[in-house]
């Protein structure tokens, strides 16, 4: 697609009525908008998770269960892929892009798998997240991951369609920052984890936004949905997590898995 321009089809005499309704897509900026949050989103994964993963060593970090590591491993590797492949299309090497990316959409599955299973984990052994009890602590990588799962499906689904690919592909990332973010030291600044958290993924989701206007002068019908989605799950989480209702679906699953 060479540019978002949209021509509302005319008969011929009214041909000179015609005008752009989205203006031509600058690719110089748009390579840049996407390789600069790929560079973001890798150092706040970086930050959040240094102390306990990074920079303790890793395969040799001291984490709680077992499943933790290969949980760490894959979603690092998925990071780093997303930041290859923005690379790749900086580079303009969309060829090796699309070779990549059908490896790359192998990792989706094997990470919500992962992602449910070291949640449900940390549920049967009481991890807490902050002030936050087990149950409610479960809502974060739980909710996080199902809405992971729902907008990296629908960026498989257009993944001939480059536009609305590589937005979803970017606010399903963004999704995934909520756990580093909510691990960055806010107190030093006078703000909750949790408000320090809901604060910072608002600004990300809001950069594709602003890009979005600034670049289309428009939302893309991508952002329109996915941008919310992923904010309101980030944000609404923890409130989810508090109900009664949440607490009744934590213990079913922690007798259904474990005591079954």
């Amino acid at each position: 697609m060479a540019t978002d321009a949209v021509v509302t089809p005319r008969a011929k005499t009214q041909k000179t009525r015609q005008t752009p309704l989205y203006r031509p897509v600058n690719r110089t900026l748009e390579r840049f908008f996407f390789g600069f949050i790929a560079i973001l989103l890798c150092v706040v994964v970086f930050i959040g998770f240094s102390p306990t993963y990074f920079r303790a060593g890793l395969i040799h970090a001291p984490l709680a269960s077992p499943i933790l590591h290969v949980h760490g491993a894959v979603f690092t590797l998925w990071m780093l892929l997303f930041l290859t492949q923005s690379a790749l299309i900086s580079a303009r090497r969309v060829a090796w892009h699309r070779t990549l990316g059908t490896i790359a959409f192998c990792l989706p599955p094997i990470m919500v798998v992962l992602g449910t299973i070291a949640a449900i984990d940390a549920l049967h052994r009481k991890a807490q997240i902050g002030p936050l009890d087990p149950a409610t602590s479960l809502s974060i990588p739980l909710l996080g991951i199902i809405c992971f799962a729902v907008v990296i499906f629908a960026s498989w689904q257009t993944r001939r369609r480059p536009d609305a690919h590589k937005r979803l592909v970017l606010l399903a990332t963004i999704g995934l920052t909520d756990a580093a973010l909510g691990r960055f030291p806010w107190s030093r600044v006078g703000m909750t984890p949790g408000s320090g958290a809901v604060l910072s993924l608002g600004i990300l989701v809001a950069l594709v936004v602003a890009y979005d206007l600034f670049s289309l002068h428009r939302v893309h019908r991508s952002t329109a949905w996915a941008a919310p989605l992923t904010f309101i799950v980030g944000a609404a989480s923890v409130p989810i997590g508090m109900t009664p209702a949440w607490h009744h679906l934590a213990r079913f699953l922690d007798h259904a898995i474990y005591r079954g």
